[in-house]
């Protein structure tokens, strides 16, 4: 674990891995369950490849150390906690990551659920190379951020919390922008710690992913 200071002032803890030479760094940023073991295991994978990873811990603004199972009474906790921390402040804190990472070289951006949109966020408000957003339920009351740096979005095509109206609807609003959408795969079929995990997306997802980051200079 390390300690951020984003530009408010606030301080945060982020869990980090990789080598501390690794050409780009990448940044995680959580569902709603915080920086808990499964995405501290994608952070690990990410440093294992070679990159510089590291996950803010976004709820820190409430309640620090946060970490939810996959549970209704979690989920229910989860939201909760997503609706009381202000989008911007988030976002402050996903730039505290970045800045962190800067002295790498490129940064990427991959969020997951609340970090999807983040992801979105973070392509329009943040100095980074690239972004890419996993199911990111929000990004429909964002479609005025226009991005400023290259930006993917993936979804799931039977995705109970995202309609696929609204992923055409973003997908209309910026038709420049990579949007894929996984045949069978719900909400979380990148989570291989939840019962929404789907085996053929989730891998194809990663190798996409890493595809547009290099494509983006974002690259061990």
């Amino acid at each position: 674990m390390v300690r951020l200071t984003a530009d408010d002032g606030h301080e945060l803890d982020a869990y980090e891995a990789g080598p501390a030479d690794a050409p780009a760094g990448i940044v995680i940023v959580q569902e709603i369950f915080g920086v808990n073991a499964h995405l501290r295991d994608v952070v690990d994978r990410y440093g294992a490849m070679g990159f510089r990873a590291v996950a803010p811990a976004l709820f820190d603004r409430l309640e620090r150390g946060v970490e939810l199972a996959y549970t209704e009474e979690s989920v229910t906790q989860g939201r909760a906690m997503r609706g009381a921390v202000d989008w911007d402040d988030a976002v402050r804190d996903v730039g505290a990551a970045v800045a962190h990472l800067a002295g790498n070289g490129p940064v990427g951006v991959v969020g997951y659920c609340y970090g999807g949109s983040l992801a979105w966020l973070a392509a329009h408000g943040l100095p980074v190379a690239a972004a890419v957003g996993y199911y990111g339920g929000q990004i429909i009351q964002f479609l005025d951020r226009e991005p400023k740096a290259p930006v993917m979005l993936l979804f799931g095509e039977v995705d109970y919390m995202i309609p696929l109206s609204d992923v055409e609807e973003i997908a209309k609003a910026h038709p420049t922008v990579p949007v894929h959408v996984y045949p069978g795969a719900d909400h979380g079929f990148n989570c291989d710690a939840r019962d929404s995990y789907h085996p053929e997306a989730a891998p194809h997802a990663l190798e996409r992913t890493l595809n547009f980051l290099a494509e983006a200079g974002v690259r061990p």
